[in-house]
C-alpha cells in the first residue's frame, strides 16, 4: 500500500482539557482512511493517554509518535507569581528515542510537583536537563 505524505505531527486527544475531542479509536480510522502511517500525540501539559495511544496505534498499523505540548514558564518554574505580562508559551516536543521517553516523562512530572501555577509549567532548566531523545516544534505565536 502506497502512503500519504502528511503525517499529523501535532495532536490533542480527549485528555487535552478544553482543547481537543478526538478519541483513538475515530483517529486511527482517520489516519487509515487518509492512509497516513504515522500520528503523534502532543496532548496539553500530559502525557495521561500515551499507553492507550501507542497500544491502539500498533493494533491500527499506525506509527505511535508520542509527545507533548508543554507550557514553558517565563521565568523560573519555582516562581509562583506573574512575573511578566507574559504567560507560559508553548512547545511542542516529540520523542525521538527511549531516552527521549524517559526525558519526557520526567519533564512532565516535574510541571505538575515542581511548576504548577495555574498549568503545569517546564522552565529552561528542565529543558537543558532533559532535552536529549526530543525533538522541538514551535506551532503557536
Amino acid at each position: 500500500m502506497e502512503h500519504a505524505d502528511f503525517v499529523h505531527l501535532h495532536l490533542h486527544s480527549q485528555y487535552s482539557l478544553l482543547d481537543g475531542a478526538i478519541r483513538f479509536e475515530e483517529l486511527f480510522e482517520l489516519a487509515k482512511k487518509y492512509q497516513m502511517p504515522a500520528v503523534a500525540l502532543t496532548d496539553h501539559g500530559n502525557m495521561f493517554g500515551v499507553i492507550e495511544f501507542y497500544q491502539k496505534a500498533i493494533q491500527h498499523g499506525i506509527k505511535p509518535i508520542v509527545g507533548c505540548e508543554v507550557y514553558v514558564a517565563p521565568g523560573s518554574r519555582h516562581e509562583k507569581r506573574a512575573v511578566s505580562s507574559e504567560g507560559p508559551y508553548h512547545l511542542t516536543l516529540l520523542v525521538k528515542n527511549r531516552t527521549g521517553y524517559f526525558n519526557l516523562l520526567k519533564m512532565v512530572s516535574l510541571a505538575h510537583t515542581e511548576g504548577f501555577y495555574y498549568k503545569p509549567r517546564v522552565d529552561r532548566v528542565i529543558l537543558k536537563e532533559c532535552h536529549e531523545g526530543l525533538i522541538a516544534l514551535n506551532g503557536c505565536l
